[in-house]
């Protein structure tokens, strides 16, 4: 078994794809196909299932994935310890986005990252909240922003700041809801991330407490998305405060009621790995970007 063997493995659960994986990792499809039979034939099981959809993982792949990734990180680990020792940092990070990049400040962190670490690559790969967890457990990410007040003993947490969230209504529906009640307004249709998502537990709180259940939902798991839904009348989304009352302002959607809810915006990283070099750069930027004052 080889690290090479691996990446590639973890490239084709990612991208589905033995196309789109092999341009990612710059080897010809034969090459990466060879790659994966070999991975296949030393661990005695098949790792996907060809389908006309894709690369699927199979039972055995999902158990696999996590384990490989963790040793690719570590690898990485090892390898930033290296150049740490030369007085470099460098390699691959790759960051978790929950949030547009504005908002994260996805610009001052790059600026940042490249004036004082030029070596350092930055991957990006917008995930839910609660896949962020899973993945910087399980390897699959190095650090990631998460929105929610995570405690766990083997995540170590940069807290930001507090996210507040209102309940944002199409613009069409304003005559009929604006005077109406909750309960009237859990009958309308509902733009609901999935469960692994904060912003789901958010909205089901909301609806314990007042003792209703939504009757219709749809459901999306992209912040962007959930807005684009609201605001074109599918139904009543949770959107955060800042970005409800400029698309309010711009005549796009009806901020229903008072109810403000919050959550926090973190920082996370693998505890494991917080000497690490790399990770200790990137926390520290990160910390930087996002010090009291203007922004950077």
């Amino acid at each position: 078994m080889e690290l090479y063997q691996l990446r590639s493995f973890v490239a084709v659960a990612e991208m589905r794809h033995l196309t789109r994986a092999a341009e990612k990792l710059h080897i010809s499809q034969p090459a990466l196909s060879a790659q994966i039979r070999a991975l296949e034939d030393t661990f005695a099981v098949a790792l996907f299932e060809r389908t006309p959809a894709g690369m699927v993982l199979t039972a055995a792949g999902r158990r696999l994935l996590p384990l490989a990734e963790k040793v690719l990180s570590a690898a990485q680990a090892m390898r930033n310890e290296a150049r740490a020792i030369k007085g470099e940092i460098g390699g691959i990070v790759r960051v978790g986005t929950v949030s547009d990049p504005e908002f994260i400040r996805v610009a001052p962190f790059m600026s940042a990252t490249v004036r004082r670490y030029p070596l350092v690559e930055i991957e990006f790969h917008h995930v839910v909240t609660g896949e962020a967890f899973e993945k910087i457990r399980d390897g699959g990410l190095d650090v990631s922003f998460y929105y929610g007040d995570l405690s766990h003993p083997d995540v170590g947490v940069v807290d930001l700041r507090e996210c507040a969230f209102r309940i944002a209504v199409p613009i069409s529906w304003k005559d009929r809801l604006v005077e109406g009640s909750f309960e009237e307004l859990s009958k309308q249709p509902w733009v609901i991330p999935p469960p692994i998502s904060s912003y789901h537990d958010l909205i089901r709180g909301l609806f314990k407490q007042y003792g209703v259940k939504p009757t219709r939902v749809v459901e999306a798991d992209h912040e962007a998305v959930i807005s684009s839904l609201a605001i074109s009348g599918v139904g009543v989304a949770l959107m955060r405060e800042e970005k409800a009352l400029e698309r309010e302002r711009a005549g796009e959607i009806m901020i229903w009621g008072d109810i403000r809810l919050s959550t926090r915006l973190q920082f996370i990283y693998p505890k494991e790995r917080k000497e690490d070099p790399i990770i200790r750069a990137i926390v520290a930027l990160v910390e930087e970007v996002w010090a009291p004052g203007p922004t950077p």
